[in-house]
C-alpha cells in the first residue's frame, strides 16, 4: 500500500506491534520484506506507520513471525482495516498532532483510567475551565488557537458520553476541586459538571482528601487506555517533550501499579461524591 500522508496514533501503534512481533523472532527487516516480495524500505514504512498495510499482509507476517495469539492477530487486522475518519481529523493542521492522537486513543479505548492531581481531568472540564487553563499555560494565545483547543477538549467528552460510553475512572485530589482557575462561578459550574457526569453514570470519580496521610504521588498524572486485547493497551504520560504514548509492557505494568497505589489513597466513589458536594456548598 502507498505511504499515507498523515501519521495517526492507531497506524503508528499497528506498525509498532508488527515490529515487536518481528523482533521477537530475531528476523531482520530485509527477511520480512522477502516474505512479502517487498523491500526493507516498505517494511520500515509499515513499522513506522508511514505506510498502511493490508489485512492479508498482517496475517502473513503474523504467521511468519509464529504469532499464535489469535485475538491479537484479529485486533491488528481490525486496525489495518479501519478507515474511520474521526471527528478529531477536522483539527488536523489546526492543533498539534498530540491533540488528535489523544482523542483517537480515547475513541478506540475499551476503558479509560486517569489520574490528575492538580487539575480537573480534561474529559470532565467545562469550556470555561478549559479556557482558563489554556490561557494561563500559554500566555497571549490568540483566539484563533485558543478556541479550537477548547472546542476539541469539549468534543473529547464524546468518548464517555452517548449511547455506548467508554467506562471511565478518574482520581483527583481535593486541591483540584478547590483551586479556582478562574472565578467562583466557573468553579461552581465545574463542580456541578463533575456531579452531573457521576449522576449520569459517565464517570467514576474518586477523590484524595487533603488530610490523607502517606500520599506522595503529586506527580502521578497519567491516563491508561484499554485496548481490544491487553497487549494493545496504551499509556499516556506528560513528558518534557510533550505527551508520551506508552506501549511497552514493562512501562504499562508500572502505570497499572501506579494507578492502584493512587487508588488506595482515594476515598470510595460514594464518599468522593459527598466530598464534592461539600466543596460545592463551601464555595
Amino acid at each position: 500500500m502507498p505511504p499515507k500522508r498523515h501519521l495517526t496514533a492507531r497506524r503508528v501503534r499497528l506498525g509498532a506491534e508488527l515490529r515487536k512481533l518481528r523482533e521477537a523472532t530475531g528476523m531482520k527487516a530485509r527477511e520480512a520484506a522477502a516474505l512479502l516480495c517487498a523491500d526493507s524500505v516498505q517494511i520500515s514504512q509499515i513499522e513506522s506507520g508511514v505506510a498502511g498495510v493490508s489485512p492479508e499482509r498482517v496475517r502473513r507476517l503474523a504467521a511468519h513471525y509464529a504469532c499464535t495469539d489469535e485475538a491479537l492477530i484479529e485486533a491488528l487486522v481490525v486496525m489495518a482495516t479501519d478507515r474511520t475518519r474521526g471527528w478529531w481529523e477536522e483539527y488536523r493542521g489546526v492543533l498539534p498532532p498530540v491533540f488528535l492522537d489523544t482523542a483517537e486513543v480515547e475513541h478506540h479505548a475499551t476503558f479509560l483510567r486517569e489520574v490528575v492531581i492538580t487539575h480537573i481531568p480534561g474529559l470532565l472540564q467545562t469550556a470555561d475551565y478549559a479556557r482558563a487553563v489554556y490561557s494561563f499555560m500559554v500566555p497571549g494565545l490568540p483566539k484563533s488557537e485558543l478556541n479550537p483547543r477548547v472546542e476539541h477538549r469539549m468534543k473529547r467528552r464524546a468518548a464517555i458520553e452517548g449511547d455506548t460510553p467508554t467506562p471511565y475512572e478518574t482520581i483527583v485530589h481535593e486541591f483540584a476541586l478547590r483551586i479556582r482557575v478562574s472565578d467562583r462561578s466557573v468553579a461552581l459550574a465545574q463542580l456541578r459538571q463533575i456531579l452531573d457526569q457521576i449522576e449520569q453514570g459517565n464517570a467514576t470519580v474518586r477523590v484524595i482528601p487533603t488530610d490523607q496521610d502517606g500520599f506522595a504521588g503529586a506527580g502521578a498524572s497519567m491516563m491508561y487506555a484499554g485496548g481490544p486485547v491487553p497487549a494493545l493497551d496504551t499509556g499516556l504520560r506528560d513528558a518534557p517533550t510533550g505527551t508520551a504514548f506508552i506501549d511497552a509492557e514493562p512501562q504499562l505494568k508500572q502505570l497499572r501499579t501506579l494507578f492502584h497505589r493512587v487508588e488506595k489513597a482515594a476515598l470510595s466513589p460514594t464518599a468522593s461524591r459527598d466530598l464534592i458536594h461539600r466543596v460545592t456548598k463551601e464555595l
